[in-house]
C-alpha cells in the first residue's frame, strides 16, 4: 500500500469518486490507500460536497510550507505507550478530530475531545490539555465548557484539587440522553405552536408533523441507548469454581480457554 502524500492525479481521482457517489471505503480500494485517508483528506478539504480536488492540492502544499522544519537528526520522537507508532498516532488524532468537526463540532472542542477519548487514562487537566494540542488555556477553557454542556465530558477533581476532564465508557451514553431530552422540548415547543397556530392550518400542520416525527426519534434514541448501554457496558459474571478449587481463569492459565456458557477443549 502506498505511503506519504496524495498526489494531484490521486485527489483528482477522489474527486471523481465522490461525484460518482462512491463510499470513502470504495475510493480509497481504488487508491490502494487507507479508508483513514481518504476520510481525513476529504473532510479537511471541504466535505463530500465541497471537496475540489485543485484547492485541496493547494491547500496542502500551503499547509506543508507553514509547518515548523524537521526536528534534527538523532532527536527522537515522543515515546508512544504500549509501542505505538507515533506517526500513526498523529494521523488518526487528525481523523478522529476530522471525523467529530464533520458532525457538526467546532474545531477546539473536536480537538479536545479527540485528545481525551485517545489518552489512555481519559482523563486530562487544562494545562495538559493546553499542553498537547499547543493551545492557550482560554482556549481549553472554551472547548470543555461547551463539551461538559453537552454531558461529553465529566469534571473531577484530584488528589492535587486540579479540575481534570474525563471521559469513559458511559459519556456516549449520557450525550445521547441529553440529546434526547433537547429534542423533547423542541416537541414541546412545537405542540405549543399547534395550539397557538392552529391545528387545522398548514404550519400548525407542518409543525405536528415535526412533534410527531422528532418524539418518535427521540423515544427510540432512549431505548437504543439504554439496550446498548444495558449490553455492552455489563460484565459478564465470573466463572463458577470447579469442584477442586479452580475457576475458569485457572484453566486458561494452564492451556485450556472455555467459551462463555460452554465447556472446555478437550
Amino acid at each position: 500500500m502506498p505511503g506519504g502524500r496524495l498526489t494531484q492525479p490521486e485527489r483528482q481521482q477522489i474527486a471523481l469518486g465522490l461525484a460518482d457517489g462512491l463510499a470513502y471505503a470504495e475510493i480509497a480500494r481504488r487508491l490502494d490507500r487507507p479508508t483513514s485517508t481518504v476520510t481525513r483528506e476529504v473532510m479537511r478539504n471541504g466535505g463530500p460536497t465541497g471537496y475540489r480536488a485543485d484547492l485541496a492540492h493547494r491547500a496542502t502544499e500551503q499547509r506543508a510550507h507553514r509547518r515548523k522544519p524537521a526536528a534534527p537528526r538523532g532527536t527522537a520522537a515522543s515515546p508512544q505507550a504500549h509501542g505505538r507508532d507515533p506517526e500513526a498516532m498523529r494521523a488518526y488524532e487528525e481523523t478522529f478530530t476530522t471525523v467529530m468537526m464533520a458532525s457538526g463540532m467546532p474545531k477546539m472542542m473536536a480537538r479536545v475531545m479527540a485528545a481525551l477519548t485517545l489518552a489512555d487514562t481519559g482523563s486530562l487537566t487544562a494545562s495538559e490539555l493546553a499542553e498537547r494540542l499547543r493551545v492557550s488555556p482560554a482556549s481549553v477553557s472554551k472547548a470543555v465548557t461547551f463539551l461538559d454542556s453537552q454531558d461529553l465530558i465529566r469534571r473531577e477533581r484530584d488528589d492535587r484539587r486540579r479540575e481534570r476532564y474525563t471521559v469513559d465508557d458511559d459519556v456516549w451514553y449520557q450525550s445521547m440522553m441529553a440529546s434526547a431530552r433537547s429534542l423533547a422540548q423542541i416537541v414541546e415547543t412545537a405542540r405549543e405552536g399547534v395550539t397557538v397556530l392552529g391545528s387545522d392550518t398548514p404550519a400548525g400542520h407542518r409543525l405536528e408533523n415535526v412533534a410527531r416525527f422528532l418524539d418518535f426519534v427521540a423515544e427510540n434514541t432512549i431505548r437504543a441507548a439504554e439496550q446498548a448501554r444495558a449490553v455492552l457496558h455489563t460484565k459478564p459474571p465470573a466463572a463458577p469454581e470447579d469442584r477442586d478449587g479452580t475457576g475458569a481463569g485457572a484453566r486458561e492459565g494452564a492451556g485450556g480457554v472455555t467459551a462463555p456458557g460452554g465447556s472446555g477443549s478437550s
